[in-house]
């Protein structure tokens, strides 16, 4: 591996180092090869780990997304990690264009005060349809039944950037009482190409409840989920559940103890789905 590597740790979509989700941010001049990368993502031991480098293109980056145990195509917290820490090292900066393996994913990021929050574009969101045969299996790693999904929300497949199964339940208390069987529901994710499971609940039409189980990532859960918030949010633009434009509010990694705020913007003139949040370093 050519050029210095510097790695940092921050939690995103928070304001306080006990809360939010937890990202390792690798900085290089130019990036380690794959086994390198998950090597080092491995020992950092985060739910996911951004690795990035200049790229041959002015003002673009290359980013990497990496769990402790395989790649991810993209990963939202991850990303508005990698965009504080790049601001924190370069305060002239007020936008970031990284070049994922699939997308071009724009963050433009500004000071409040303190704090430095970065808002990022997805990749075009979509959902579709999932079988009532795999929606079966789905529930049945839970313990769940069909009668604890709100009749409101259909579960779907979102994608923005990586695929994510919606499950929406009726009450807050189901979604507190999550538990799982680990490795049956990684199996099924991995024979669905699923990246997370985005259970949710609707408090309002403007705010939502999210808890992100992450088996395939090696992790029991996710804190703070930006792709799947990108997901969900062009779900319910599609739904019609936001005004376009519109804004709604996802709170995350409560019932785990580190509480997460992500802001979604959805817009009439893009097919992606824009994500805010803060980050701050991690000791």
């Amino acid at each position: 591996m050519a050029g210095s590597l510097t790695a940092l740790r921050y939690a995103a979509f928070t304001d306080d180092p006990r809360g939010g989700n937890p990202a390792g941010v690798v900085l290089a001049d130019v990036l380690p090869d794959e086994d390198e990368m998950q090597r080092v993502a491995a020992a950092l031991g985060f739910s996911e780990s951004a690795f990035v480098a200049p790229s041959a293109e002015r003002d673009v980056h290359v980013i990497r997304y990496f769990s402790p145990e395989h790649e991810v195509t993209f990963c939202g917290h991850a990303t508005i990690a990698a965009a504080v820490a790049m601001v924190e090292r370069d305060p002239a900066l007020d936008h970031v264009t990284f070049a994922t393996r699939t997308d071009t994913v724009p963050v433009a990021v500004r000071r409040d005060g303190p704090r430095v929050v970065a808002t990022l574009t997805s990749p075009p969101a979509s959902h579709r349809h999932v079988g009532s045969d795999i929606l079966a299996r789905a529930l049945d790693t839970f313990g769940w039944t069909p009668d604890v999904l709100d009749p409101a929300l259909a579960p779907v497949v979102a994608s923005a950037g990586a695929s994510h199964l919606v499950l929406p339940v009726a009450e807050r208390d189901v979604l507190a009482g999550m538990t799982y069987r680990f490795d049956d529901l990684k199996a099924l994710m991995t024979e669905q190409g699923w990246t997370t499971v985005d259970v949710v609940w609707a408090e309002t039409d403007a705010r939502y409840h999210a808890r992100n189980p992450f088996p395939v990532g090696g992790v029991v859960e996710d804190p703070a989920t930006g792709a799947a918030a990108a997901a969900f949010g062009g779900y319910l633009r599609d739904l019609g559940r936001i005004a376009v434009p519109g804004r709604v509010t996802i709170i995350q990694g409560v019932d785990m103890g580190r509480p997460s705020v992500l802001e979604v913007a959805v817009h009439d003139d893009r097919a992606g789905v824009d994500v805010s949040g803060s980050a701050v370093p991690l000791a």
